[in-house]
C-alpha cells in the first residue's frame, strides 16, 4: 500500500444550537471526512461481527431513530454521552464505548478486514496504519456516530422561533418542565438526558438479573435497579420502552409514572412522588405531555442520507 496517500481531511461538526454542549474531540481520534466514511461502512458491514452475521445497523434502524422493536438504546448525539448500555456498563466517551462494541459485543475478526479487498486502503487513508487493529475500528465507528446528531425537531424550531405550538403541545411542554410532571430532573434539554443512571422504581424488587441494572456493573446492592437515562429526542419513534419493552406506548410509560411508581429504599431522590405512586397526572395532562413529546420527532434526522447505509 506504498501508493496509498495519507493526507485525511480534518472535519469540523457544527451543531445550531448553542445551547448544545460541547462536542468531545479527544486528540486520538480526530475527525476526519476519511474516518467519518469509514466508520459509516463498518456501521453497516456484517464483517464487524466475529461471526458475520449483525452489524450495528442490523438492530439501530435509522427510521426508528436509530433503535429497534427490541428495546435497544437509539444512537443518536451518543458523542455527548459518558455513560453507556442500559446498565451503564461503559463509563467513558464515546471510543470507549465503541471499544466494548468492537471487542466484547462483535468480538471483531481484524484478519477479515487485513484480507479484505478495499479495507485495508481505506484504514491506510483515515489512519495511516499498514495494519488495521480492533483500536482502529473503534475509533472510526466513533467517527461516525459523533455525525449522527438530531437538533431539528419542532421543538427545536420552536424554540428558535421557526415554529409554533398548538395549545396542548404548550400545556405539555410547561407539565414536562415543571414539577407537575417532574420530567425534566432526569430528562434536562437539549439533549432530554442527563448521562447518568438511575432507580426509577420500576420494580418492587430486583430479584430476576435482568431488573438487577447497574449491580451486575459494580456488584453493589444499592446499584440495584438503576438503568441509563435514555434520550427522550425521537421518543415517539423507539417503542418499546423501558429496558426490558415493557411499555408499549407513550401512555402506557406515562401511566406508571402517574401511578404506577414502586417506592422502595433503592428509588432516586429525584422521584419526589414516589410515595404517592407517582406524579397522578390526569387524562388531559397525560395528552398534552404526549402531544409535547412528539414534538421532539426530528423528520430531517430520519431521513438524512448522510446517516443511511
Amino acid at each position: 500500500m506504498d501508493d496509498v496517500l495519507y493526507d485525511p481531511h480534518p472535519i469540523s461538526i457544527e451543531i445550531p444550537d448553542p445551547s448544545f454542549p460541547k462536542l468531545p474531540d479527544p486528540p486520538e481520534n480526530p475527525l476526519t471526512k476519511e474516518g467519518i466514511a469509514l466508520g459509516k461502512r463498518l456501521y453497516y458491514d456484517p464483517i464487524i461481527d466475529g461471526q458475520g452475521n449483525r452489524s450495528c445497523g442490523t438492530c439501530h434502524l435509522q427510521e426508528y431513530s436509530f433503535s429497534s422493536g427490541d428495546a435497544v438504546l437509539p444512537h443518536l448525539n451518543l458523542g455527548f454521552d459518558q455513560v453507556f448500555l442500559w446498565n451503564g456498563a461503559v463509563d467513558g466517551s464515546l471510543e470507549d464505548a465503541m471499544r466494548f462494541e468492537v471487542i466484547d459485543f462483535f468480538a471483531t475478526d481484524v484478519s477479515a478486514l487485513n484480507a479484505h479487498e478495499e479495507y485495508p486502503v481505506l484504514f491506510k487513508e483515515a489512519f495511516g496504519i499498514e495494519n488495521i487493529e480492533q483500536e482502529h475500528v473503534a475509533l472510526a465507528l466513533a467517527q461516525f456516530q459523533k455525525t449522527v446528531n438530531s437538533y431539528n425537531s419542532k421543538y427545536d424550531k420552536y424554540k428558535r422561533g421557526e415554529s409554533s405550538f398548538t395549545s396542548l403541545e404548550k400545556q405539555g411542554e410547561f407539565i414536562f418542565f415543571s414539577e407537575i410532571g417532574d420530567c425534566f430532573h432526569c430528562h434536562s434539554a437539549p439533549l432530554f438526558k442527563d448521562n447518568k443512571i438511575h432507580n426509577n422504581g420500576l420494580n418492587k424488587h430486583y430479584s430476576e438479573i435482568a431488573d438487577q441494572g447497574h449491580f451486575q456493573v459494580s456488584g453493589n446492592p444499592l446499584d440495584s435497579g438503576k438503568f441509563k437515562t435514555p434520550t427522550l429526542r425521537n421518543i415517539a419513534l423507539t417503542a418499546p420502552y423501558m429496558h426490558d419493552g415493557r411499555f408499549a406506548t407513550l401512555e402506557e410509560v406515562i401511566g406508571f409514572y402517574s401511578y404506577g411508581v414502586h417506592s422502595n429504599d433503592l428509588v432516586d431522590p429525584l422521584m419526589k412522588k414516589a410515595h404517592n405512586g407517582g406524579v397522578a397526572l390526569e387524562k388531559e395532562e397525560v395528552q398534552a405531555l404526549v402531544a409535547f413529546l412528539h414534538t421532539l420527532t426530528d423528520k430531517t434526522f430520519i431521513n438524512n442520507a448522510d446517516f443511511a447505509p
